[in-house]
């Protein structure tokens, strides 16, 4: 089986968003991952929050554009990852988590991404806040950063791969 990972929905941010700074890293981790057959997730609650940020304006720490755009933006996603469906499964996970590791505030949100990788067989995260992950590591989660060594050794890797396969040989 392939591993499966989940994009937090600060690297969906970064995916459509080409002028943050880490935009770079966000995108090459994908690509990297897709290139190697690794199935990317998202939840509905990712694509949500997503929106959210899309359409909040630039002032609020949004991108500040149209639902027009948001709804473009929608569907590249959903090409390129797969949508994980809520089920009633879910929500008993996250009661369960929430309870256990006495969640509260935002991270709540953190905890229902959690929830519905248990219940779909989702073991890793990509994520730029590793940290907000990092008690459910004996829940069998692995949270990896678009930076981390190994996913930045195989981006090198592949684009070497890439350009040398793109060479045109020599004229002799």
């Amino acid at each position: 089986m392939t591993m499966r990972y989940l994009a937090d929905t600060n690297i969906l941010a970064r995916f459509v968003d080409k002028r943050h700074p880490h935009s770079s890293v966000a995108r090459a981790a994908l690509k990297t991952l897709a290139y190697e057959e690794y199935t990317l997730y998202v939840t509905s609650q990712n694509v949500i929050e997503l929106w959210n940020v899309i359409t909040r304006p630039a002032d609020k720490n949004g991108l500040g554009r149209t639902p027009t755009e948001a709804y473009r933006i929608l569907r590249l996603v959903e090409r390129f990852f797969v949508v994980l469906p809520d089920t009633p499964q879910i929500y008993q996970e996250w009661r369960r988590l929430v309870i256990e590791y006495q969640v509260s505030g935002v991270q709540v949100h953190d905890a229902r991404l959690v929830a519905a990788m248990r219940v779909h067989g989702v073991s890793h995260i990509l994520t730029f806040n590793g940290k907000d992950f990092a008690r459910y590591r004996r829940e069998g989660i692995v949270a990896v950063a678009p930076d981390d060594d190994a996913i930045v050794r195989r981006v090198r890797e592949n684009m070497e791969r890439y350009q040398t396969a793109t060479e045109k040989p020599a004229d002799s």
